[in-house]
């Protein structure tokens, strides 16, 4: 038997789109190291004869070598350092994403899976009381108490509880597959969840949860990375214009003369300022920020949506559990006492088990979608999205 954190621990050791994630993550890093790389030197070797000319000139060997390195300009390295450390800071935030999402929806299914267990139960139960019915029905038949017609009714009504049952089974059965998918084939065999769908939920402050929402939501959080990151490539456009120095050294020998050089160059942005790449950069910076702004207000219109669905739900948890639920109970119980004493048909027995049974099922329904709002809610609030 697994408990939920235990469940979620061994999907996210093991699903496949969370490890995509992480290699993306490993690439940004290796980015990191390539951008810090300094330039390497240039060696320059060559070889060849001299023929003189004049009867004064000497014959012989012309050899030479040099050496080469590029000084780069501090701000173009810098601005390219820091965005490739945003873009890691990027990549970081979607795996954060990813597990939160993929948290959520382990979560979400766990929950559909106690949902359609409790489903069973009561299709299992309502069988049996079905059966019962059927067999109180029956006895009155025979006895000519009651006219067939109702033997007949009760079978009709038992074979579909019985189908409902197994269309029950078969859901849990479903979910407990999909749940599998998501661990890779990873879960043990025969495993059952313990958990409840009355499960407490933790403590929520609606304030509380929209500053978590903007500090803390992965999507914001590589949404800032990504703004972050546009900055330092418009830093990096403009610092391109002097990309930097390259100093050189070369020697050449000749049967005369050793000649040592010294000397340095330097790219002038005359014809070619890279206004071009700036004014890119620029404009990829402002739609990464109106990317921002826009997401940021979405998203808390989703949690404010989410809040309210949990409120909803809230009620109609205790609208059911405390009233409709015991109402149709009674219900029921009168209805099967009458039918007893002969003062009412089948008919009215077999309608307050079909209204208690569709009140029951709206319960598990409101319960499911109490912890479905929550479930979104840490979504929103980025409360999985860290490696704890």
């Amino acid at each position: 038997m697994l408990t939920l954190p235990e469940l979620i621990g061994t999907i996210l050791v093991h699903n496949p789109s969370l490890q995509m994630a992480r290699r993306v993550q490993e690439q940004a890093a290796a980015g990191v190291t390539t951008a810090g790389a300094l330039p390497n030197p240039k060696l320059e070797w060559s070889d060849g004869r001299q023929h003189p000319v004049l009867a004064t000139g000497n014959s012989g060997v012309v050899s030479g070598w040099g050496v080469s390195q590029l000084i780069e300009n501090p701000a173009l390295r810098s601005a390219r350092v820091d965005a490739a450390q945003h873009g890691l800071r990027s990549s970081e935030a979607q795996v954060g994403l990813t597990r939160a999402e993929l948290v959520a929806l382990v979560r979400s299914r766990a929950y559909e899976y106690l949902l359609r267990l409790e489903e069973a139960q009561a299709a299992v139960e309502e069988l049996a009381l079905l059966e019962q019915t059927r067999e109180r029905v029956r006895l009155r038949v025979e006895s000519g108490e009651a006219a067939r017609y109702e033997i007949i009714k009760a079978d009709a009504e038992f074979i579909s509880a019985r189908q409902r049952q197994r269309s029950a089974q078969l859901a849990v059965e479903q979910v407990r597959i999909r749940l599998n998918q998501l661990a890779a084939g990873q879960l043990p065999p025969g495993w059952t969840l313990r958990a409840s769908l009355g499960d407490a939920l933790p403590a929520l402050q609606r304030e509380q949860l929209r500053e978590q929402l903007q500090s803390n939501n992965p999507e914001l959080v590589g949404l800032r990375a990504e703004v972050d990151r546009k900055q330092a490539r418009v830093r990096e456009a403009s610092a391109g214009r002097w990309p930097g120095v390259e100093l050189r050294y070369t020697e050449i020998r000749d049967p005369d003369n050793r000649q040592g050089v010294l000397g340095a160059s330097i790219q002038i942005p005359l014809l070619d300022q890279r206004q071009g790449p700036r004014a890119e950069a620029e404009a990829e910076l402002m739609r990464a920020r109106t990317r921002l702004d826009g997401r940021q207000m979405e998203l808390l219109l989703q949690l404010e949506a989410a809040w309210s669905e949990l409120e909803m739900a809230r009620l109609r948890v205790e609208a059911l559990g405390t009233g409709a639920v015991r109402e149709a109970e009674a219900a029921l119980r009168v209805a099967q006492a009458a039918y007893r004493f002969g003062e009412r048909g089948i008919l009215d027995v077999l309608d307050a088990q079909r209204v208690l049974r569709t009140v029951r099922a709206d319960l598990l329904q409101a319960r499911y979608q109490v912890q479905a709002a929550a479930i979104e809610i840490d979504v929103l609030a980025g409360r999985h999205a860290v490696q704890p």
